[in-house]
């Protein structure tokens, strides 16, 4: 079955085309990354899939509903979570008050609103959990921002996943990330049940070649390349656009 499908793609900035005619599709269960040099289209096609942005043409099937015109919060509502470039936490609320906060908002107590979310047993029994996995419960009462930056990627990381995604989004999950807090990403993302699918981008090629089964190529925001893991690396083409490899 397929999680995600995207046909003919599109969407232009003025006179400018950042995707332009992609179709794709992600089976439940994959592990697919997408790679291209700086301003293939990548961050522009994560932001179409999420919501983010609005397509210029082409159509987006979630478990085979078109979710094309659907608002960011309600793909969020049908499954879909996305760990941003750029850390999206709030910075001065506790670590405990984030999770709280993203846990409560995809359930429907969100519509209780007066009583204070702590006070939600089933919310604040599942942020302790998550918290305690990723080890931060002892640092739950600081605020996000006294948080190393790695921490503050492995805690947006988590909490997405204690959303209980069926698909997954990581944009450049190890952007800003020592070596050693970018394999405590790989295992996280390595655990993961065949349930959630994954759909990642980044530039570290290291990550990409261990966590993907398959790998998608943008460059000027088409598709030049889709195919295994070895496969790309042998692709000419690739080497030549991406890699700076020529024979």
């Amino acid at each position: 079955m397929e999680a995600l499908k995207v046909e003919g793609l599109c969407k232009n900035f003025g006179g400018v085309s950042a995707v332009s005619n992609v179709s794709l599709s992600i089976t439940v269960g994959e592990r697919l990354a997408i790679i291209g040099p700086n301003g293939a289209g990548k961050t522009t096609l994560f932001n179409l899939v999420n919501g983010q942005l609005s397509a210029t043409a082409g159509r987006i099937y979630f478990f085979e509903e078109d979710v094309t015109d659907l608002p960011t919060y309600r793909r969020a509502h049908l499954g879909q979570a996305r760990a941003f470039q750029i850390i999206s936490l709030l910075q001065r609320m506790t670590v405990l008050d984030n999770a709280l906060v993203t846990l409560h908002g995809t359930r429907p107590s969100r519509f209780e609103m007066f009583r204070y979310v702590r006070e939600f047993r089933n919310v604040f029994d599942l942020a302790a959990e998550t918290l305690k996995a990723l080890d931060l419960w002892e640092r739950r009462d600081e605020p996000v921002e006294h948080l190393g930056y790695g921490e503050q990627r492995r805690l947006e990381i988590g909490l997405g996943l204690a959303m209980k995604p069926k698909l997954l989004l990581l944009d450049e999950p190890s952007a800003g990330l020592t070596k050693e807090e970018s394999a405590d990403i790989i295992n996280i993302i390595k655990k993961l049940g065949q349930e959630i699918t994954v759909l990642v981008v980044d530039h570290d090629m290291g990550m990409v070649f261990e966590l993907a089964e398959r790998i998608i190529v943008l460059h000027y925001g088409q598709i030049i390349a889709d195919g295994t893991p070895e496969e790309i690396q042998a692709d000419q083409r690739v080497r030549e656009i991406y890699m700076g490899i020529e024979e």
